[in-house]
């Protein structure tokens, strides 16, 4: 616990050690403790489908979602969060900060009970659900730092589910921190997310929205850079319905469910 209460103090100052992961030596000492092993990617909302799926049979349409309910189900162990430590630290006006992460493998019994509980499968599908009703975004995956900050282990026995906003997650970071730590952290498989001619360079899009500064203004246009990362917040925003976001892939549950298969062992 106070490990938690050292992260909620030191919160503001995660640039500048994003920052030092960037300094030889150092930057490569944090990678080993902090990340080593991660691999995370951030889940597009539901509102997004193939672009081979008919859009006239939706109770026959494969959504991101359905990543994070396929661990769900399969875990024998859920442990969700009393709050959003990020949200928390930030002291976040926008978003809940009492819908935390959650947590599934065996590794969730070595978390304090102090800062959270254990839950049925349904408690966590309805904990997600609220998540996306909130305007949250998923990020799934493995990721060690989870480990070391909760104390537990190893980081093949837990999978991370985070329920991120655009100002507070941890992941802000992620334009600053050194490139090899920072690729660890994706798209979906086949998420492409593209500006269409109804763009008239209004700037929305640019205003705090995009957590990886992906996109910005070029000749009163809107550019999306190689960094996106999917998440789709931008395409919500857009007043002019300018920015678009698709799914090329029909099989991108099948791959990303057997990418985190392969990395964590939720049963």
């Amino acid at each position: 616990m106070w490990l938690v209460g050292l992260i909620k103090k030191g919160f503001p100052g995660r640039f500048l050690f994003a920052k030092l992961t960037r300094v030889p030596f150092i930057g490569k000492a944090i990678d080993h403790w902090l990340f080593e092993g991660d691999d995370l990617l951030y889940l597009p909302k539901d509102r997004v489908i193939s672009l081979n799926t008919p859009v006239d049979v939706p109770d026959q349409m494969i959504l991101p979602s359905q990543v994070v309910e396929h661990f769900i189900e399969k875990a024998n162990y859920h442990w969700i969060m009393n709050k959003c430590i990020c949200r928390d630290a930030s002291k976040c006006k926008d978003y809940p900060i009492e819908l935390g992460c959650l947590f599934l493998g065996e590794a969730t019994l070595g978390i304090n009970p102090k800062l959270g509980r254990r839950v049925t499968k349904d408690e966590a599908h309805e904990h997600v659900r609220r998540c996306r009703e909130a305007g949250l975004v998923h990020l799934i995956g493995r990721n060690k730092i989870d480990t070391v900050w909760l104390g537990t282990g190893p980081s093949n026995k837990l999978l991370t589910i985070c329920n991120c906003c655009p100002c507070c997650c941890l992941w802000r970071i992620l334009p600053h921190i050194a490139p090899q730590i920072s690729a660890k952290t994706t798209k979906m498989p086949g998420v492409e997310v593209t500006v269409n001619g109804q763009c008239t360079g209004c700037g929305t899009c640019t205003q705090g929205v995009c957590f990886i500064d992906a996109i910005s203004l070029v000749n009163n246009h809107a550019v999306k850079s190689d960094a996106c990362r999917g998440c789709g917040r931008c395409v919500d925003v857009c007043p002019n319905g300018a920015i678009e976001i698709s799914i090329n892939d029909e099989q991108f549950v099948e791959k990303t469910i057997s990418r985190l298969s392969s990395l964590v062992d939720v049963s």
